[in-house]
């Protein structure tokens, strides 16, 4: 048995912490309760936002006052104001928890390298992206892709995202942000509803069966009928889901006819899955649009993924 006789110096305090070393900081929890109450002009608002009480702000201002020898706010019958000494201070305390913010920020980029976290729309994500996903793993199988979907806008500065696409542009200029590629219109259903009752041969016949769509996209079939000389159909009469996928889900088995985007239902006309029994194709002025933070450096999982998708949405066009 081995018996390990340890220096009794290596239990004394080390140099780094002798107390002549430490720094001398105000109390932490009070400097932030500070933060946002001069932030609010009202200790009643800052105890809404921390989740405390009304007092326990009040006794932390009291606690930072006392420690600091300084009275930072003078309280008025409608709320707070900074004292000059607090307008000083609060510049002090918002600078630097800034800086702590943006470095905390800068070390998890660093961090999560690896990882790659994407926000779309549900039916890209089912019925283009994850289709193709295979390919991005198998040439990037080092990196670790998370999904969520949504229709709403990214907030990267509220969100843990990396990129987003959507079907409009962001218009926002704290983003860089491509297109990549447009909207066709195309109806599609089961092949079973081209030899059913009743017929599906001319575009009149739409007038006889179940037109599908999304609640997200309510245009779709008014513009493709109106485009066709079909105005007398009712495009939005008839089965409406939450997102195209369940639209095109419907289709395939035989609910109905759905009008979908020709990026998204390409593969299951490839398979046989659905069919579009007319030609016709109506471009529309929507488009998917990729984006990504531009006040930061673009972390290179994002760089791989945006050369791939662009191949791939290439690729995509030229078929």
């Amino acid at each position: 048995m081995t018996v390990l006789n340890w220096p009794i110096h290596l239990f004394h305090c080390p140099a780094y912490l002798a107390p002549t070393m430490l720094r001398r900081l105000p109390p932490l929890n009070a400097l932030r309760v500070f933060d946002v109450a001069a932030r609010c002009d009202s200790l009643t608002q800052a105890a809404h936002e921390l989740c405390i009480s009304q007092g326990a702000v009040s006794r932390h201002v009291q606690l930072l006052e006392e420690w600091l020898g300084l009275q930072l706010f003078v309280r008025q019958r409608h709320g707070i104001a900074l004292t000059a000494d607090g307008i000083t201070f609060r510049r002090i305390v918002g600078d630097s928890l800034a800086q702590i913010e943006q470095g905390t920020r800068q070390l998890q980029r660093r961090t999560d390298a690896r990882r790659l976290r994407i926000k779309l729309p549900p039916t890209f994500a089912i019925k283009w992206l994850v289709p193709r996903l295979a390919h991005f793993h198998a040439r990037h199988p080092e990196l670790d892709v998370q999904i969520t979907t949504s229709h709403q806008h990214a907030d990267f500065n509220r969100e843990d995202i990396d990129i987003s696409i959507q079907a409009r542009p962001h218009t926002s200029d704290a983003l860089d942000e491509e297109e990549l590629f447009g909207e066709v219109l195309v109806p599609v259903c089961a092949p079973t509803l081209l030899q059913g009752h009743p017929s599906l041969r001319l575009l009149a016949d739409l007038a006889n069966h179940v037109l599908l769509c999304s609640l997200n996209r309510p245009n779709d079939w008014p513009a493709w009928l109106q485009a066709a000389g079909l105005t007398h159909i009712d495009g939005n009469q008839g089965l409406k889901f939450e997102n195209a996928a369940l639209a095109y889900q419907a289709a395939a088995n035989g609910l109905g006819v759905t009008i979908g985007l020709e990026a998204f239902v390409e593969q299951d006309l490839a398979a046989g899955l659905l069919v579009a029994p007319f030609a016709l194709r109506v471009r529309t002025d929507g488009a998917y649009f990729m984006a990504h933070a531009s006040d930061r450096p673009v972390p290179e999982a994002v760089r791989l993924f945006q050369s791939w998708i662009r191949e791939e949405a290439a690729a995509m066009r030229r078929v």
